[in-house]
């Protein structure tokens, strides 16, 4: 039976690995962005604990249940797959040193369910993808240390987070409880909670009216609003204008007023915006010190700063995440871009030119921990990488890691044609933001390089 091994050494000790592995979010937090999983039941490191887990394998979707045994608190633990794709599949994980220095052994014994296949086809079915996700998950669990080690000294925080199912608010809830804070949600009513998430750390409420429907918003030391339907989810009608609008500015007034009125209300109050706020910049240097631009999504994002100004009276330290193009094939620009890249039908989009200010996945999460930490955090942040491309660029870089030609241009009238008003703000017109703020506050961003980062986020690392 074929083995499979991987070594990692990491600069922390037994117990801080084993606090990651054994934290709520460690599932989601190792789990390659570019693979299709939905975990349903995650289970802590415990003799006979299961963590369940749904995994796409092509148009195929298989249930995966995965049960802990041979369970030594901080030296080892290891996972039988009780259901599953393979014939058999069991996965241990050693802790090996001592002092801040310890190795991370993981050995696999498995085959397939055709088990006459299994030696002669490992070397191009499975060994490859082992190696891309052993790869991606070890340098995830080094980076995600790096940031938790970098405030090991500061107390762990109560936070309450609002827009908590989307793509970044799963993952940043994933990392502030392998960070160790206690974490809690705020959903709308209608709002249905992920199978693997606590049900016991919701607080509901009407984000239209304000009423709390259910729990107590007393005693957070942080809360991050980052709920808002989708900008370039549809095409702009009116209709949906409204609804970008009334998503974010009514939502953020309300929350602001009953952080304001609370018996104990939360220390840091950090409220989701966007680059959009600047409007259209051309190839212009822009940073937080920069007047606010015109346009659609200029006057949204100015109103939706506005509307945490009664938090801000009241005392409570506001931050506005002025957020990038936020790069994940888990969702946004970089997952409807994929398909047509990987179809040769990526290139130059009108013309090109503009400027695409990005930021990764982790590094937006990354630094909204790094300010929900910091004690002097307050007003406008840039959460966008340092090196900001052209939209040429962007498309050459996502052909190269994809192995596909990326020079079959799509002129603007095209653009206009299929998006309307979308299109033109979102696709042709672009900013050149730089994150002076946050770099000044001290934040080191993980992926500061482009090529580096796609090739990170869709296993496409080079040996």
């Amino acid at each position: 039976m074929p083995k499979f091994t991987h070594k990692k050494q990491y600069e922390a000790s037994k117990q801080e690995l084993w606090n990651w592995y054994n934290s709520p979010g460690a599932f989601r937090r190792i789990m390659p962005e570019w693979v299709g999983i939905k975990p349903v039941q995650v289970g802590s490191l415990k003799d006979g604990e299961e963590t369940i887990f749904k995994v796409s394998i092509g148009p195929i979707k298989r249930k995966w249940i995965a049960r802990h045994h041979s369970v030594v608190e901080n030296e080892t633990f290891s996972d039988r797959m009780m259901k599953g794709p393979f014939g058999k599949w069991n996965h241990q994980h050693s802790f090996v040193g001592s002092g801040n220095n310890t190795e991370i052994q993981d050995t696999i014994d498995w085959k397939l369910p055709l088990h006459i296949l299994t030696g002669w086809t490992a070397a191009i079915t499975v060994i490859p993808r082992m190696n891309q996700m052993f790869r991606y998950r070890s340098e995830k669990v080094a980076n995600d240390l790096t940031q938790i080690q970098k405030t090991r000294d500061f107390p762990r925080q109560r936070v309450l987070v609002s827009g908590s199912t989307g793509m970044i608010g799963l993952q940043l809830c994933a990392f502030l409880e392998a960070a160790g804070h206690e974490v809690h949600r705020l959903l709308r009513i209608d709002s249905k909670l992920p199978a693997d998430i606590n049900s016991e750390n919701v607080i509901r409420w009407n984000d239209k009216t304000g009423d709390i429907i259910k729990g107590d918003m007393n005693g957070f030391d942080s809360v991050i609003h980052l709920a808002g339907a989708g900008i370039g989810d549809k095409r702009w009608s009116q209709k949906r204008k409204d609804i970008i609008r009334n998503s974010r500015v009514i939502p953020t007034s309300n929350l602001s007023k009953i952080l304001a009125g609370l018996d104990q209300p939360p220390k840091a109050f950090l409220s989701g915006s966007a680059i959009g706020y600047y409007g259209d910049q051309g190839t212009t240097l822009v940073d937080e010190s920069s007047s606010k631009g015109d346009g659609f999504l200029s006057e949204i994002c100015s109103e939706w700063e506005q509307a945490s100004s009664v938090a801000e009276e009241a005392g409570i330290r506001v931050s506005h995440l002025r957020s990038g193009i936020v790069i994940s094939p888990l969702g946004g620009a970089l997952a409807k871009l994929l398909l047509p890249t990987k179809m040769g039908g990526g290139g130059p989009v009108g013309g090109g030119r503009q400027i695409q200010s990005w930021i990764s996945l982790d590094d937006e999460i990354y630094a909204i921990h790094h300010l929900m930490m910091q004690d002097t955090s307050q007003g406008a942040y840039n959460l966008t990488s340092p090196n900001s491309v052209s939209q040429k660029v962007f498309a050459k870089k996502l052909g190269r890691v994809l192995r596909r030609p990326a020079f079959m241009p799509l002129p603007k009238f095209a653009l206009q044609l299929m998006f309307g008003e979308m299109g033109k703000v979102l696709i042709i017109e672009g900013q050149d933001v730089k994150p002076t703020r946050l770099q000044e506050s001290g934040f080191i961003f993980t992926h500061s390089d482009l090529e580096n980062c796609l090739r990170n986020c869709l296993g496409r690392v080079k040996n």
